[in-house]
């Protein structure tokens, strides 16, 4: 079985956090889709939700440590009824430079949630949104039917709100449909851009790759067809030292909707919470992180496999 852990400790580099420049919150888990390779197992029937007491202990740790972005998932963070006060609180910090938002697209198509885009506008919120393909068949077999037409409209609403123009940021989210790693991250934008825009007259800034972890769903996937070690050794076989001076979670860390901290949301899932005596993140300074170990597992082959990936696509081109 592969070893993350000794692949890293042949490379002579070490994993520790940075200075924290992002904060990525989990919403919770409840989502109106239930997709075949979501790695938190989101879907209709789950309840859980960040509370409001959460949220506020999220915006004084973000005051306090000076955060910049803030990367707000699910699930579909829409779903929580408290998602509106917490774009209001963060407007209000002076450091909150980026509000990212990862959206399933499909729920704003929603009637309780269809005034949502205009809030997001207004809040000049950064939009991520889940788009596995520029193909119909390729959305729908992952993330159910109707789905990739209810994606089109809605991103026709937000290019004519000024999304993917104007100063608002809209992004597309690309990750395979199988056992494979992503294709070169620009080559495909240029295709989504094409096929999108030609078709719809869709306009969008930049497309994200990002290689699916084995985790969640797509694990249990993976293991019911006899491909997870297949899947592992090609994430291995991939494995490139270079990524690791740049993968997010050096200098961002992931708080899970009851509060838990974590170097990522991928460890959030496997309940990997950081090493500090109190995990909660009312009772976490950030300057107290720096330096820390990240807790690794086999799944890391994931972000360091190939041109690399991260929450905001290819590491190929990140500056360290």
């Amino acid at each position: 079985m592969v070893n993350f852990k000794r692949y890293v400790n042949k490379s002579g580099k070490l994993l520790v956090k940075d200075k924290i420049q992002c904060l990525q919150m989990n919403m919770g888990y409840a989502c109106n889709l239930k997709c075949s390779h979501c790695h938190v197992e989101a879907g209709p029937d789950r309840q859980e939700k960040m509370s409001l007491a959460v949220i506020e202990d999220c915006l004084r740790f973000v005051e306090d440590a000076g955060v910049k972005m803030i990367d707000i998932t699910g699930g579909a963070p829409e779903m929580n009824p408290h998602l509106r006060d917490l774009i209001r609180g963060l407007k209000q910090l002076s450091s909150v430079e980026s509000i990212l938002l990862r959206s399933n697209l499909a729920i704003l198509d929603q009637a309780e949630y269809a005034d949502l885009p205009n809030f997001f506008m207004e809040n000049n919120v950064e939009i991520i949104s889940s788009m596995p393909c520029y193909l119909e068949n390729n959305v729908d077999f992952q993330r159910g039917k109707g789905v990739y037409n209810r994606n089109i409209k809605v991103l026709q609403k937000l290019n004519r709100l000024g999304y993917g123009s104007k100063g608002l940021k809209l992004h597309l989210v690309y990750n395979p449909g199988g056992n494979f790693l992503p294709g070169p991250q620009h080559e495909l934008e240029t295709a989504y851009k094409e096929s999108l825009g030609e078709r719809f007259g869709i306009t969008f800034n930049s497309l994200y790759t990002i290689t699916n972890a084995p985790i969640g769903r797509f694990r249990t996937d993976l293991e019911k067809q006899g491909l997870l070690d297949g899947y592992m050794k090609l994430l291995a076989d991939n494995f490139n030292p270079a990524n690791l001076a740049k993968v997010m979670c050096r200098n961002l860390v992931s708080v899970d909707w009851q509060g838990k901290v974590y170097d990522c949301d991928f460890n959030h899932v496997l309940k990997l919470p950081i090493e500090a005596r109190d995990n909660y993140i009312g009772n976490i300074k950030a300057k107290d992180l720096v330096g820390m170990p990240i807790k690794l597992g086999n799944h890391c082959f994931t972000c360091a496999a190939g041109a690399g990936s991260s929450c905001q696509g290819s590491l190929d081109n990140k500056a360290v």
